[in-house]
């Protein structure tokens, strides 16, 4: 009877695999990104590689890295460090290492997660066969593999054979092979909007993958519906289902796995039919999520669907026994949805007729145009191409990024979760500031660009590269203007000046072009400083220090020392003193000079005047010539 009911259920299993078999082999596509070799010359060329459904692909980017192929350990598939060797870039701008590893002996997942203990940043898996690109997937249970394969960070894809035995014969003879990885259009954009599926299931306990999906709607709740409220994105929940062989619609199996006569199944969650949750249960909350969507959707708040779901594997989870009609009638409530919409929604489960909402699953699970038939747990589609790579929120958040067309990503794009920050590494290649930390490198989801920026309202210009200069009013407060400067024991000089537009001029005390340096000049023996009688000179960083020997004081003004005493006679005053005496006595003289000869001046003037009227000590008589005129 035992080995009956086992035969039976294997017989059972059997039809589901074929099923499932017929849809992989009917329309599964191989996800694709572009592979440039830049050197050596002789293979230089543009390639296709097969991204894996592991690791993160850099989905909206490129990266390029130096190939390299162990002489150890050629399929990766033991660790590296037990060979002695590491892909760890060496300091000093080198590029990220790639590795080549052939196919086969173990699973894909392993020789990448060997490679990147190592220190590799990239793996490339070389075919051993002459034909067209597959897929690298992920073992399907197998606990070891389940430890790392969650790890795995770098992006991975599989080239063909003739490619990769070109690429190891340029490595074994001595060439530098340089490549460049990019999944720039790996997905399409086309518009400012994005739609995307994820094909899930409500099972919470089917393993690794189960957790993997469960801990993935938890952390891309947030952006998900971020992106939903803002209009960006357009996205529609999914579910797979399997039929039922007609042949065994009605036996004990079917009944338990399907609902609907057969039409829609589910696998069992323990795989035991005797004990535990059914597949139908399964079905059913498959259907209730579905149901979830299209009433919150009615509502035009599609967005709940993930507070259900989130909520639905808190609240009632298979372990705890709540996986049922009830709690989940409690979570629904709880969000203010019409439960009775959702329940007329899912239809009568026993009756002999299509789900227009299950039918309609089954079509979709179709591929149409560029997307395959989805036959995998989870699977992700972004604007009609299936997501391959770790479900993880930055790297489906970076996939999604990609779908926008360029300039027109939310802000979410740019977060932490989905920005690589190209301008860490070595500020982007781009100029920068260090002082004043400014930097011209900006980094946007599509990669870094050096433009000048503005900071504190100061326009920077320039190209951006090597070289960019404050402009307008105010430059010289940020960066000094991008001309030297320098601070010494909180003596600060500067060779900006901001009346003078782009012109860097080394300040008084200083000669130098002003821009790179600017050296101390010694006024001591180039401008001949403090050079009276009883002065010392000593040179200072941009200035000088006059000292007066005896304790005399030093006046600048006049290149002099003066005593400090005024009650001791000293030369210098003696000096000043004559010099004064002298000044006045000058001008005294010239007064009286001055009085002398204008008096003089005065009287010449007064004694011509009265002459004419009347004859002075001084002269003859003046004969009457009025008279004479008259006779």
């Amino acid at each position: 009877m035992g080995c009956s009911k086992t035969l039976k259920v294997a017989i059972l299993l059997g039809y589901f695999v074929m099923v499932f078999a017929e849809i992989v082999v009917g329309r599964f596509v191989v996800e694709k990104n572009s592979l440039r070799v830049t050197s050596p010359e002789s293979i230089k060329g543009t390639h296709h590689s097969a991204i894996a459904n592991f690791g993160i692909p850099q989905y909206g980017g490129s990266m390029a890295g130096t190939l390299m192929y162990p002489k150890d350990n050629l399929k990766g598939c033991k660790s590296f460090d037990d060979f002695g060797i590491s892909f760890k870039a060496k300091a000093g701008g080198a590029l990220p290492i790639f590795v080549l590893v052939d196919r086969g002996d173990c699973f894909f997942a392993l020789k990448v997660w060997n490679a990147q203990r190592a220190g590799a940043a990239a793996v490339l898996v070389a075919d051993d066969f002459n034909e067209a690109l597959i897929t690298m997937d992920t073992p399907e249970k197998d606990v070891a593999s389940a430890k790392y394969i969650s790890n795995i960070t770098i992006p991975s894809a599989l080239i063909q054979k003739s490619l990769g035995e070109k690429l190891k014969k340029a490595i074994n003879e001595g060439d530098m092979v340089n490549v460049n990885l990019d999944w720039r259009e790996a997905v399409p954009h086309p518009d400012d909007r994005v739609e995307y599926e994820l094909w899930s299931n409500s099972n919470d306990e089917c393993g690794a993958k189960c957790d993997i999906l469960m801990e993935f709607v938890k952390d891309f709740k947030g952006p998900a519906q971020i992106l939903e409220k803002s209009g960006y994105t357009q996205f529609t929940p999914h579910y797979i289902t399997w039929y039922c062989p007609r042949a065994y619609t009605i036996s004990k199996q079917c009944k338990s796995q399907c609902i609907n006569h057969g039409r829609y199944c589910a696998p069992d969650p323990d795989q035991d039919f005797s004990a535990g949750y059914e597949g139908k249960d399964v079905v059913l909350e498959n259907l209730r999520q579905l149901c979830v969507f299209r009433v919150a959707n009615e509502t035009k708040k599609p967005w709940v669907w993930w507070d259900y779901v989130t909520d639905f594997q808190i609240r009632c989870p298979m372990k705890e026994k709540k996986y049922n009609k009830e709690c989940a009638g409690g979570v629904i409530k709880s969000l203010g949805l019409d439960l009775e919409k959702i329940e007329k929604c899912m239809g009568d489960p026993d009756a002999d007729s299509d789900n227009p909402v299950m039918k309609e699953e089954q079509d979709a699970q179709i591929g149409k145009g560029s997307r395959g038939d989805v036959t995998i747990l989870p699977t992700l589609v972004v604007n009609n191409r299936q997501y391959r790579g770790k479900l993880e929120k930055g790297a489906v958040l970076k996939a999604l990024c990609a779908g926008f067309e360029e300039t027109t990503e939310p802000s979410v794009c740019l977060s932490g979760d989905v920005e690589t920050n190209e301008c860490l590494n070595n500020n982007g290649g781009c100029w920068q500031d260090k002082t004043a930390n400014i930097t011209a490198c900006k980094d946007t989801f599509r990669g870094r660009v050096c433009e000048c920026p503005v900071f504190n309202g100061v326009q920077f210009k320039g190209d951006g590269y090597s070289s960019c200069i404050a402009s307008g009013p105010g430059r010289c407060k940020v960066g000094n203007g991008g001309c030297w400067h320098e601070n010494r024991n909180g003596i600060i000089f500067s060779a900006c000046r901001d009346g003078v537009e782009g012109k860097c001029t080394c300040p008084p005390g200083f000669k130098g072009d002003g821009v790179k340096s600017c050296e101390d000049l010694d006024e001591c023996k180039e401008k001949k400083a403090c050079q009276c009688r009883d002065c010392s000179c000593k040179n200072t960083w941009g200035s000088y220090n006059c000292t007066c020997n005896r304790d005399l004081l030093y006046i600048r003004d006049y290149d002099t020392c003066i005593s400090k005493d005024t009650t001791e006679p000293k030369s210098a005053w003696s000096a000043v003193w004559i010099i004064l005496i002298g000044l006045a006595m000058a001008a005294g003289g010239a007064y009286l000079v001055y009085k002398y000869r204008l008096r003089s001046y005065m009287d010449s003037e007064i004694r011509a005047i009265m002459a004419q009227y009347m004859p002075l000590d001084s002269q003859n008589e003046v004969p009457n010539h009025v008279n004479e005129d008259r006779a």
